[in-house]
């Protein structure tokens, strides 16, 4: 849910039919009406209360003492995302989950990484820099269960996928998300593509899990705690980068589970 003017009669909706938790997504939470929003929702329900999206460490402190449950890590760093670039704003995806997370794990406060994960390798990453999870958004856009449409294209098969803060999606009422009125002028933060189709989620979800297990046994880690414990970063040069993916050779066969870089 957005933080609009009818904030309170959707979280009051949410509650009544149900809902396990109440998600406030706005590109920045970090302003007086995010926080509004979550201690009007703390009063109308004892149900645990996400936010976000924030980079800094006061950002997180703030959400924290308004009523967060869990905090939302990530400005600009998506695939479909131009924050960036248009607004000047945002953050590497890693140093903003290492600003936030020994803060939130010492008030037990949950930290989401919200964006950047192209590889299952970039889980392994987030979730040793400190993130209790992660949100997923191009890399399962592919699969048959994506609502995006399919679309065939030099006779390979692709799924539509844009962002929130696309035109597109911002004239079906996501321009809230950015404090844009969605019926007059707009300004993208956000594009529209496609990308390749992937088959069933499962398959995807199977390979993701298998890089994430892989990576905790490169470390001798059996939990996420000793995964964090365990984990050693190094800043690596744009060669070490090439380095670390495919090179050399003309693949004949692309794997499910990697793209080469580019």
């Amino acid at each position: 849910m957005g933080v609009g003017p009818d904030c309170h009669d959707r979280g009051q909706a949410l509650i009544e039919a149900g809902a396990d938790a109440l998600f406030i997504d706005a590109a920045t939470g970090h302003t007086s009406r995010v926080m509004d929003v979550i201690s009007q929702l703390r009063s109308l329900s004892d149900r645990p209360v996400v936010a976000g999206n924030v980079v800094t460490l006061q950002g997180a402190k703030d959400l924290v003492a308004a009523g967060a449950s869990a905090i939302k890590v990530g400005i600009g760093p998506g695939s479909i995302c131009t924050t960036r670039v248009i607004a000047g704003v945002g953050m590497p995806q890693f140093t903003a989950i290492r600003n936030v997370a020994d803060y939130c794990r010492e008030h037990g406060v949950k930290v989401i990484a919200d964006g950047g994960i192209r590889y299952s390798g970039d889980v392994v990453k987030a979730l040793a820099a400190g993130a209790d999870l992660v949100m997923l958004g191009s890399i399962l856009a592919g699969t048959r269960e994506s609502p995006g449409q399919s679309v065939y294209y030099q006779g390979r098969r692709f799924k539509t996928y844009r962002g929130m803060g696309s035109l597109g999606a911002m004239k079906k009422g996501a321009g809230d998300r950015y404090a844009q009125n969605s019926s007059g002028k707009l300004v993208a933060e956000g594009v529209e593509g496609r990308v390749p189709y992937k088959g069933p989620l499962s398959d995807v979800i199977f390979q993701l899990m298998g890089g994430v297990r892989s990576g905790m046994g490169y470390l001798g880690a059996t939990s996420l705690e000793e995964l964090r414990e365990r984990a050693q970063f190094v800043q690596i040069t744009s060669g070490g980068l090439r380095e670390s993916h495919v090179h050399d050779i003309v693949m004949t066969e692309e794997p499910t589970n990697y793209q080469p870089l580019g």
